[in-house]
């Protein structure tokens, strides 16, 4: 059970990360390898400014950092436990998905 404020703040800003699709799709970029923010940009489709306030997002929830190069800034996750967390995760969801035991579930739609 989780009884720490820290342990509960720091899943609030995990999941407050997660919320968004365009920061998912940002920290599984960061996931394969760090890039500059005109490479995310490009990647993900999306405009720098949109990008920026959504690194700004994860960067104030403590999941990548900003890392000077040369006159550009790199991100990356900050820690590379993160990257494993979010495969964890993801592999443990589509889990859940496929074991549909709830018996009103194609009826109710409710699980």
């Amino acid at each position: 059970m989780l009884t720490l404020a820290s342990d509960i703040e720091v899943l609030a800003r995990f999941g407050r990360a997660l919320a968004d699709p365009i920061r998912c799709r940002i920290l599984l970029a960061l996931r394969q390898a760090p890039a500059h923010p005109s490479e995310l940009a490009d990647a993900l489709g999306i405009s720098r400014t949109r990008l920026s306030n959504h690194l700004a997002c994860l960067r104030d929830c403590g999941l990548v950092l900003a890392m000077p190069d040369g006159r550009r800034t790199r991100y990356e996750l900050a820690d590379p436990r993160l990257g494993h967390a979010l495969d964890d995760l993801r592999a443990a969801v589509v889990a859940v998905e496929a074991d549909k035991t709830c018996p009103d579930a194609d009826t109710k739609g409710c699980c």
